[in-house]
């Protein structure tokens, strides 16, 4: 299978047939490589070549698996969700460093995908709660189950709608963060099969400019924000000036960009006043 992978210009060829392999035979890596002389399973073999057929046909190993780690921890993926990349890690981080020192800490994470931004935060802090919001029903199906799966079920409150309908009048949050989609709409052909193929549309198509969701949720975050509260979201490596100008013109404060460690452009931060 490696060899079939390699010459089909797969990237990983190694990794990918040892990772399906695994999942087919229901092995981790040590026990396949002791048992290789043993005659293999007929079910076992039948569920690899499926696997290999996906790949081939261009299916992201993550989406085979059905999930992806994230912030150390798994979650679990649905035809719903983004899998979950590193540089959205930076959420999680920055989100921690706003919450520190508050008291009764609460969040919105809005386009919650999997739930891994919200969980991976109250993982590290357990005094904090989160609502999450997603229009997709299957995606919210992916955030409770993660959620539960991780122990934060309690303090997790996932809702269906398009991002600030499902809040309810009073309410009010500490930190509000968002990935939303962000790719041009006629950019959308031009990606990468694995992603335009096997990604949601919904959770990819930014509008004709990619900002179509920023204008919502910088224009209305400031309503559902405490005092000294923030907004933390994730941007395209090319949408920093306009999406600080979003900040800026919606009046939020200490705008500031934070670049990943490709040293590309990659989440924006504002402060209510």
């Amino acid at each position: 299978m490696r060899d079939l992978f390699r010459r089909a210009g797969i990237d990983t060829p190694e990794l990918d047939a040892r990772l399906l392999a695994e999942l087919a035979f229901g092995m981790e890596r040590l026990e396949l490589v002791n048992r290789e002389r043993e005659i293999a399973p007929t079910e076992a073999l039948t569920r690899l070549q499926g696997y290999a057929t996906r790949r081939l046909r261009g299916e992201p190993v993550v989406r085979i698996i059905g999930e992806k780690e994230f912030w150390g921890l798994p979650f679990t993926l649905n035809a719903a969700t983004l899998v979950p990349r590193p540089e959205t890690e930076m959420l999680v981080r920055r989100g921690l460093e706003i919450l520190k020192g508050r008291t009764h800490k609460q969040m919105l994470d809005l386009g919650t995908g999997t739930g891994c931004v919200p969980i991976a935060i109250l993982a590290e802090s357990p005094s904090a709660s989160a609502v999450a919001t997603d229009l997709a029903s299957e995606a919210i199906i992916a955030a409770l189950w993660n959620a539960d799966r991780h122990g934060v079920a309690k303090r997790f409150d996932a809702r269906h709608g398009s991002w600030f309908d499902p809040l309810r009048v009073g309410e009010s949050f500490d930190l509000i963060t968002s990935n939303p989609p962000y790719v041009e709409s006629a950019d959308i052909e031009k990606l990468a099969p694995e992603v335009k193929d096997h990604d949601p549309l919904l959770a990819l198509d930014g509008g004709p400019d990619g900002l179509d969701a920023y204008r919502i949720i910088v224009g209305e975050a400031r309503h559902w924000l405490k005092p000294g509260g923030a907004l933390a979201v994730e941007i395209g490596s090319l949408q920093n000036a306009a999406v600080r100008r979003l900040f800026i013109d919606a009046g939020f404060r200490d705008v500031a960009m934070e670049k990943d460690l490709g040293g590309l452009d990659r989440i924006v931060v504002g402060h209510h006043l």
